[in-house]
């Protein structure tokens, strides 16, 4: 049996197999990382464009994404903007996808093979890359030239702060004319029994309402759906000028009371003789994946809320209310 075992590692000597593992070592580079974030979120980072474009490469750079195709045979390309101005263009085919384990793909020009493995740890993930090259003395002269070692860890630091983060959303600008007094439709939008009777779109009620309106005061609000799903917020006053205008962070909640995103909400009463003009900013920031379909129905949500407030207002301003 001894000498069956001599003889095949003799074999495999011979052959050059069991010299494969020390030569894989010398053309590859592997990092790991156990990021802060579910596997599904870490997951929806890497794989959807409107995400990967803010964090993907090194530290200055940007990357403009024109076909990210996540399955087999599939084609990601894309341009890396330096922060020289240089353009680097890149293109990959996807070879293995396997949805929240595992993505691997060959990238082409400089040809090498790049595989990423997520590991479900609870509320943590995590990831282990490796980028196997056809040759060590390649793999040396893209690290040396490109500085491909330090450029993975910094991809890597940049997607944590990516998820921990978020990125900013174009914001929204919302203007209505309300037929009631400046004075009136301020008190609707800070006094916590009024906005209760309106905020949210058609169909919600709040149970939950509390709008502190000073610099440093606290809102939380629980928006009761008709299928009687609860949607909670906090959020806090940053400015006040009564009756005149009003900024406050928002920010809507998960169930574990995780902050999804956070809106910055700058409201702006302007009188107009006898009626007030309103104008709301929405500025959305620190978006973390898997918040998308909360954030889909925003400007409609919005629109739905305000139809109701300009009909609260106006009912107690003895106004036929708006259809």
């Amino acid at each position: 049996m001894l000498q069956h075992l001599n003889n095949t590692i003799q074999n495999l000597k011979h052959t050059g197999m069991a010299t494969i593992k020390s030569s894989v070592s010398k053309r590859e580079l592997i990092i790991t990382r156990l990021i802060n974030a579910p596997v599904k979120l870490v997951w929806e980072a890497w794989t959807n464009p409107e995400h990967i474009k803010y964090w993907w490469g090194p530290n200055g750079f940007r990357s403009t994404i024109f076909k990210m195709d996540v399955k087999p045979g599939g084609v990601w390309e894309f341009i890396m903007h330096g922060p020289d101005g240089k353009d680097y263009k890149n293109k990959s085919i996807y070879k293995e996808v396997v949805k929240y384990k595992k993505l691997s793909y060959d990238h082409l020009a400089p040809n090498f093979r790049f595989t990423v493995n997520f590991t479900d740890q609870g509320k943590k993930t995590l990831i282990s890359i490796r980028m196997l090259f056809e040759s060590a003395a390649q793999k040396d002269k893209i690290v040396k030239e490109f500085g491909a070692e330090e450029g993975l860890k910094q991809n890597v630091d940049k997607l944590e702060m990516y998820i921990e983060e978020g990125y900013p959303a174009e914001e929204i600008t919302f203007t209505r004319l309300i037929k009631a007094p400046r004075e009136l439709v301020y008190k609707a939008w800070t006094e916590p029994e009024m906005l209760s009777k309106w905020w949210g779109p058609e169909g919600f009620s709040n149970p939950v309402c509390k709008f502190d309106a000073r610099p440093g005061g606290k809102i939380h609000i629980d928006m009761k759906a008709p299928d009687g799903t609860i949607y909670s917020m906090d959020g806090e006053v940053h400015e006040i000028i009564v009756p005149e205008k009003i900024i406050f962070t928002s920010a809507a909640l998960d169930k574990d009371d995780s902050r999804l995103f956070e809106v910055m909400n700058t409201v702006v009463f302007t009188q107009e003789g006898d009626k007030t003009r309103l104008t709301l900013s929405v500025k959305v920031s620190k978006i973390k994946p898997g918040s998308e379909m909360h954030l889909k129905g925003m400007n409609e949500g919005w629109s739905q809320s305000l139809l109701r407030f300009i009909n609260f207002t106006q009912d107690l301003n003895k106004v036929k209310p708006v259809i």
